[in-house]
């Protein structure tokens, strides 16, 4: 089960009410941030904006791919450990706007963590130390560490280096 906290919208749907949520100007300046960080072919230069700019947690040597994209709404609950990587195109969300509520919950990814290309991480889930992600999955449950999983719906796929 995903770890988020609900809060229910009267009227329109939540997605029309996002600046009672979350201040405009909080949304424009992620949005530059992250347009540039995107498409940075500098990692250090990522991890500091996203640290800097965007009060993510990102470990030494955590390299996010061309293209992987945080979350432009609540960035700042976002945990990265060290030594892993975020595929290319890969987008990490910490929030959900439905019709009749919003959502919002912490994304924790471990350390020596392996996202493939593609992938999106819902609000609220933990992905452990080690694990591996294949490309194109939906990530919409916590992972355990050193596990290997994929597709959507998510499962596993088999066992990663050093687990017998």
């Amino acid at each position: 089960m995903r770890r988020t906290d609900r809060y229910v919208v009267t009227g329109a749907n939540s997605l029309w009410q996002l600046y009672k949520t979350v201040p405009f100007s909080k949304v424009a300046r992620n949005f530059i941030v992250l347009q540039i960080a995107r498409y940075t072919p500098f990692i250090p230069w990522k991890n500091w904006m996203y640290r800097r700019f965007l009060g993510m947690e990102v470990g030494s040597r955590t390299a996010f791919a061309l293209k992987a994209m945080p979350d432009v709404m609540f960035p700042e609950k976002i945990t990265l450990g060290a030594n892993s990587i975020v595929g290319y195109n890969t987008t990490i969300l910490t929030h959900e706007y439905l019709t009749k509520e919003y959502r919002l919950g912490e994304v924790v990814i471990g350390s020596d963590v392996m996202i493939g290309a593609n992938c999106t991480i819902l609000p609220g889930v933990t992905i452990g130390d080690g694990a591996v992600i294949g490309a194109g999955s939906l990530v919409h449950k916590d992972v355990a560490p050193g596990s290997v999983m994929g597709g959507n719906p998510l499962k596993p796929l088999g066992k990663g280096e050093g687990h017998d």
